[in-house]
Formats: structure tokens, C-alpha cells, sequence
């Protein structure tokens, strides 16, 4: 896939102008309405589906990290496989998420103390009951930005960049991350916070966020980027848990990366370059994983293949009797769909 290296403007900061991505169905009746947006882009990068507004600024949340992950590496971050995969991962907590980010951490002769994340439980509700269960305290480890943040400090040592201020947006490794970010969406970021962890979080468009995922997975075998999607592929658990959609995701579609965030954000790309993204108006994950499965169906994934993320179902007295529906747009892959 060819794209340019200079970046286009920042995408415009505006309340973006969100469609309905699903409907809420019980009894045939339309119970409730997700808001969203979302894009699907074919292997040449150019729009085949878009629902609400997918050029407004927002924040991807988590689904940043591919790209935070693939500057790193840039960067010199001596990593593969499954401590690659950790890099780039929302992680549940399980004790083998923890030894990763120790293993990280040693690697660059650093412990714990080094890591500049917020302390948090697991995330994962069975894990996090479990220790909570055990009287263990909330830690960095445990919060799941602890591989990111310890593979930054590793990628500080390995620099000679210092420490203490590694979130630090004028940081030499945060200014590496946000130069990675605009050339992988191919815009300048259009505004700079603080995200849940810690970390600065880059505000891009949704269609940004598609395009730089389907550069990572058609990027060069032994690039940056390839060495990250591949791992990510390869470690599905690692970059999130035992049990979590994302992963089954990426193990039910081959070849395909898949990242989610916070606040209803998910990004997907294919082999070839088609790439979804999705950004749900409310956060709310139940909206999330069946708009992105009809997003990746009408890229040309077969649906059989996408079944088990048809969304939640509905109960009414302990039995069926609705669920989550992706608006009739996000239908079979055809003409260029167009809903704002």
C-alpha cells in the first residue's frame, strides 16, 4: 500500500456528528439506539462504507497502542513475540500479563517503581475478584497499561533518555510515538491529553485510525510495524486476555489485527489492507463488537466466520427475546454507503 509520508492537516475538533450504528431490539420492537461512526476502507485505502462522521477529531483510546508500540520499536525497543504483543496491549491483569511486564522490566534492569501508570486492580471481573479476594492491593503492575508502560522505559534505557518524566509529552519518546502516530494515520494530531494511564493520548480522525492500522498489517515482513501486528497476531491473549472478544476476534478471522479502546472504539485490518473502525457515541461495549463484526463482514469477511460476535442477547423472563442489531447500512459489501 502506498501512502505519503507528510501528513495532512489535523482533522477538525467539532462535536462530531454521529448515526445510528445499532438498534436495540426486544420484541420486535426498537427498545433503544447506539450512536456512532464508523468507516471501512477497501485494500487501496479508499472509503467503501461510512455512518456518522468519520473525519472529526476524537480520541482512540487504546487503540492507539499498535502505533505507540510500532514507534518504540522504531525506536530500538528490543522486543518480539509475546513481550511485543504485551507492548501494545489492554490487558486483563492475569498473572501472566504481570510477569510480562516483569520480564520487560528486568530486561531494561528496572522494577516496578519505574513505572509512571496509575495503580489500578485487574481488569478483568474474575481476576480482579480473585485478588481482591486475596487482599492484594491495587498496583502498576496490575493496571492494564503496565506492558506499554514498561516496554516506554525500556525503550527510554535503551535511548539513554531519562525516566522520570517519560510521559512527558515533549519527552524525546513521546515526540518519537506522536510522529509515528501522524505519519501511520497520514494527519497531524489534532490535540494532545493525558489518557486513563497516564500516558499522552494523540487525537486523530476515525479514518486516520483505520488507515494506520491497514498500513501496520501491510506493512514490509521485519518492519516496525509488521513486527507489532505480528506479534499482536500471533499472542492474541497477550495484547488482551483469556476470554476477551478482541482476541477471539483476531483468532477467528486469520490475518487479521484487531484493537479495541475505551469509550466504544475498536480498529481492525486485514492482510490486504482493508481496515475498519468504529467509534460508539455512548462507550458502550455491547454496541462495540456486533458493529465491528457487520463492519468487517461488509469489508468482505465471510459472516460465517463472524457468528459468536453477533452482540448479546436480550432476556425477557430467562428467555430470548431480542438483542443488539447493526443498522441495515451495515449490510453486504456493495456499492459505497454514505450515512451522516
Amino acid at each position: 500500500m502506498y501512502y505519503s509520508t507528510s501528513p495532512a492537516d489535523a482533522p477538525p475538533i467539532r462535536e462530531p456528528q454521529h448515526a445510528p450504528v445499532a438498534h436495540l431490539v426486544r420484541g420486535g420492537v426498537t427498545e433503544g439506539v447506539h450512536y456512532g461512526s464508523v468507516v471501512v476502507l477497501s485494500p487501496d485505502g479508499e472509503v467503501t462504507l461510512r455512518l456518522g462522521d468519520i473525519e472529526a477529531a476524537f480520541y482512540p483510546r487504546s487503540a492507539l497502542k499498535p502505533l505507540q508500540a510500532t514507534a518504540m520499536v522504531r525506536a530500538g525497543l528490543p522486543l518480539d513475540g509475546e513481550l511485543l504483543s504485551l507492548a501494545a496491549a489492554s490487558h486483563s491483569g492475569e498473572e501472566r500479563h504481570l510477569d510480562g511486564a516483569r520480564r520487560i522490566l528486568g530486561l531494561a534492569g528496572l522494577g516496578e517503581e519505574h513505572l509512571r501508570n496509575v495503580p489500578d486492580l485487574p481488569y478483568d471481573p474474575v481476576v480482579r475478584d480473585a485478588w481482591v479476594r486475596a487482599g492484594r492491593p491495587a498496583s502498576r503492575l496490575a493496571q492494564n497499561c503496565s506492558g506499554k508502560h514498561a516496554a516506554m522505559l525500556y525503550t527510554c534505557q535503551v535511548n539513554g533518555w531519562s525516566l522520570d518524566d517519560y510521559l512527558d509529552p515533549g519527552h524525546p519518546l513521546q515526540r518519537a510515538i506522536a510522529e509515528t502516530v501522524e505519519e501511520l494515520t497520514g494527519q497531524r494530531v489534532a490535540r494532545v491529553t493525558v489518557d486513563g494511564c497516564g500516558a499522552p493520548l494523540f487525537s486523530v480522525s476515525l479514518r486516520g485510525l483505520a488507515r494506520a492500522a491497514a498500513r501496520l498489517t501491510t506493512a514490509a515482513p521485519g518492519t516496525p510495524g509488521a513486527r507489532v501486528a505480528d506479534a499482536m497476531r500471533t499472542h492474541a491473549e497477550l495484547a488482551s486476555g483469556s476470554g476477551r472478544d478482541v482476541a477471539a476476534l483476531m483468532r477467528a478471522v486469520p490475518g487479521l489485527l484487531a484493537k479495541d479502546g475505551f469509550e466504544g472504539v475498536q480498529v481492525a485490518a486485514l492482510p490486504d489492507g482493508r481496515a475498519v473502525a468504529v467509534k460508539i457515541a455512548d462507550g458502550a461495549n455491547r454496541a462495540r463488537v456486533p458493529v465491528a463484526a457487520a463492519a468487517l463482514a461488509h469489508a468482505g469477511v465471510d459472516p460465517a466466520a463472524l457468528t459468536a460476535f453477533a452482540g448479546e442477547t436480550l432476556l425477557g423472563g430467562g428467555r430470548p427475546v431480542g438483542g443488539v442489531r447493526p443498522v441495515p447500512a451495515l449490510g453486504p459489501t456493495g456499492a459505497v454507503c454514505d450515512a451522516a
